[in-house]
């Protein structure tokens, strides 16, 4: 809780079993979370054993793998059902260290930001903590194109350290992205859609053999699909297209906090 404000993790989850623990440890020591929702995507490991023993955590399980856009569907879906007025989006495979949480928190909850991400290019230091060269290339080309597309000044749009008030979630047409990789590209066009102010914060990462990465081939999809988004926001700004993928939607008609159409049949566990 942050001036009672309810603060909720979430933990899009695949094959994160031997590093899960660890990160939600450090995740409940920072003492402003209320609840972790830990939502599994069909891992063939023992992630959802090892969810269901962790305390303040509900366990979500995605029957057939979806992909990780879908699993962020869901998290921020299931927060908004449990009442947060934060979201914080950590990765249990502890790339990202828990212990910004408090400040991400606090630019939102002070009403300062409606959307704070953990940069990995602030700070100069992400090659130096184990990002492979050709990704930091790759990183700051598509930046560098992402801007000058959607007319910001963003370090990066590739962190997966994420945090974001209640108001913004529910106004995203997040149904409408993909339910791949390129999610976290078309969430942050849909926010500068908006015209909102996206608040950066230096992240130390940790590159280690456990942190979940995408291969060179899923690297390249990603690149061509946050190529595609620029392209299309930019496009639709000239008026040239359609603008429905970005424009701002009203809980009763498909935000965030709407179930997903055909989904298919999943389990949750509250652990206390």
């Amino acid at each position: 809780m942050y001036r009672d404000r309810k603060v909720i993790v979430v933990m899009p989850a695949y094959n994160a079993a031997r590093t899960l623990v660890e990160t939600h440890r450090r995740v409940l020591e920072q003492d402003v979370v209320d609840l972790v929702i830990v939502v599994d995507d069909g891992s063939r490991d023992a992630t959802v054993e090892v969810a269901r023993t962790l305390p303040k955590t509900l366990v979500h399980l995605h029957a057939v793998n979806r992909g990780y856009g879908a699993n962020q569907k869901t998290c921020y879906r299931l927060a908004l059902d449990h009442g947060a007025d934060i979201v914080v989006m950590v990765h249990p495979d502890y790339q990202y260290t828990p212990e910004l949480i408090p400040a991400m928190v606090a630019l939102i909850g002070n009403g300062l930001y409606p959307c704070v991400l953990g940069s990995r290019i602030l700070g100069g230091h992400a090659v130096a903590g184990g990002m492979p060269v050709w990704k930091y290339v790759a990183n700051r080309a598509l930046t560098l194109f992402s801007n000058l597309a959607f007319g910001a000044k963003l370090s990066e749009y590739h962190t997966g350290y994420r945090a974001f008030s209640r108001e913004l979630l529910q106004s995203l047409p997040l149904e409408q992205n993909s339910d791949d990789f390129v999610f976290d590209n078309q969430m942050l066009a849909q926010i500068l859609w908006q015209q909102k102010t996206i608040a950066e914060i230096s992240c130390p990462t940790s590159y280690t053999p456990e942190a979940s990465s995408i291969g060179f081939a899923q690297s390249v999809e990603y690149g061509l699909g946050c190529l595609a988004t620029g392209m299309r926001f930019r496009l639709a700004k000239l008026g040239a297209a359609s603008p429905s993928p970005f424009e701002p939607v009203s809980p009763v008609n498909g935000g965030a906090d709407q179930p997903r159409p055909g989904q298919p049949p999943a389990l949750s566990i509250l652990r206390r």
